[in-house]
């Protein structure tokens, strides 16, 4: 099966008409994206970019086979332009299916949102999952029995020969939106419709993101990468070397947006678990609207664990681990080993509390799990007034160091930006 990506964007394009925005001042060249439009094999639309036919033209394609058009957007999407020669557009019924005298099967997918999704079947067998903007499938993928008859179109007729029970295997592509439904792509994996040998594409891709490196940035953090308007791959083809890391550090200061971009890279993960290192405080009315601000925009599919405890669960299988923070941590442990106090701490707390750091990092190094870590950046240029202050402030620095060491990817929140370190 050979799919090309005639556009990528958001339906209303990248950047978008009229719009002065940052993002869209940068959106140029290869970041510049038309509405999503996918061509399969020369003989299957789904969706309509403007300009279709000088859109396959740069492409090296020709639209003289297409044989279907499907449309996915919800009835009041975008306007259509539907070019002379080509089929008129149609839309197939959820859980219906059609065959193609090419040999395509489609079936139509029920959504949690407006609009239809598509699974496509190759006369090579090799499967792909297409889904509008801003929709997920609806309940489990791939186990809602098909519809009563076949849907009508250029070239379609029933096919009821295939097992419906069941998700039968992942796909070999999935083209979805993937910064604007995380969780659809989290739910695909839950089920094993998504595998690690699946190639996920973003697109309907807008100005929410900044184009180029932070896009692709964000999008390698999920699995799943954008490629450019015009781009044709071959469906089960190897999509080059994964880039999703095991192990990540991200560090900020106050306010800096260091967990938001640590809960970003796990929200298109199935189960994670949110590892609370600070606890429950009662008496303090702020530290509750923070864990409040915290659990608010965590996925409800996520599970939280309070506890500082953080050696068993790295050294246990299971899903993703997010743990927010290390420094809260730090604080918990230097607590324990009794390290505020300058003689306890030279009679044995500076040494207990390497050892406790020693086993962090030596289960972080043998974890079998996913891990996002968060920390605080301190001691930037302010020397704290008291003994106490200098060393949490020092063991802080220390903790960060040997942490990220372990880790594949470290990266620095400043003023809401990640920048890479490694």
């Amino acid at each position: 099966m050979e799919l090309t990506l005639l556009g990528t964007g958001a339906p209303a394009g990248l950047p978008e008409p009229d719009c002065r925005c940052a993002r869209c001042a940068a959106a140029s060249g290869p970041e510049a994206r038309a509405a999503t439009s996918l061509l399969v094999d020369g003989t299957l639309l789904l969706d309509l970019t403007p300009g279709p036919a000088l859109a396959a033209a740069r492409a090296g394609q020709s639209l003289g086979g297409v044989r279907q058009v499907l449309l996915s957007h919800p009835h009041d999407g975008p306007a259509l332009e539907v070019p002379a020669g080509l089929p008129s557009p149609v839309r197939v019924p959820d859980r219906q299916e059609l065959a193609l005298i090419s040999g395509h099967r489609v079936r139509a997918l029920a959504l949690d949102a407006p609009g239809t999704g598509y699974r496509v079947t190759g006369p090579d067998g090799r499967r792909l999952l297409y889904l509008p903007p801003g929709a997920a499938p609806a309940g489990t993928p791939l186990s809602t029995p098909v519809g009563t008859g076949p849907a009508t179109g250029s070239g379609a007729g029933p096919h009821t020969d295939e097992p419906r029970d069941g998700v039968d295997g992942p796909y070999d592509v999935v083209v979805l939106d993937v910064l604007g439904r995380p969780d659809a792509l989290a739910r695909l994996r839950e089920v094993g419709a998504v595998a690690a040998t699946t190639d996920v594409l973003a697109v309907h891709i807008g100005h929410d993101v900044p184009p180029g490196p932070e896009l692709h940035r964000r999008l390698a953090a999920a699995g799943a990468r954008a490629v450019p308007d015009g781009t044709t791959l071959t469906v089960g083809a190897p999509a080059g070397p994964g880039t999703l890391p095991r192990r990540t550090l991200v560090l900020g200061g106050a306010r800096s947006g260091k967990s938001l971009e640590a809960e970003r890279r796990l929200a298109a993960f199935p189960g994670v678990v949110y590892v609370a290192t600070g606890g429950s405080r009662d008496d303090d009315p702020d530290w509750g609207a923070r864990v409040a601000e915290h659990r608010e925009r965590r996925p409800a599919t996520w599970r939280t664990e309070e506890t500082c405890d953080l050696v068993p669960l790295l050294d246990s299988d299971g899903p993703p681990l997010l743990i927010d923070c290390l420094s809260l941590w730090l604080t918990r442990t230097m607590d324990e080993v009794e390290a505020w106090d300058d003689t306890l701490w030279e009679r044995g707390g500076a040494t207990a509390l390497a050892e406790r750091v020693s086993a962090l990092v030596a289960a972080l190094r043998r974890t079998p799990r996913h891990v996002v870590a968060v920390s605080n950046e301190v001691g930037s240029g302010v020397v704290p007034a008291t003994p106490a202050g200098r060393r949490f402030r020092d063991e802080l620095g220390r903790l960060n160091s040997r942490f990220a060491d372990e880790c594949e990817h470290v990266l620095l929140t400043v003023a809401g930006v990640a920048l890479p370190l490694r």
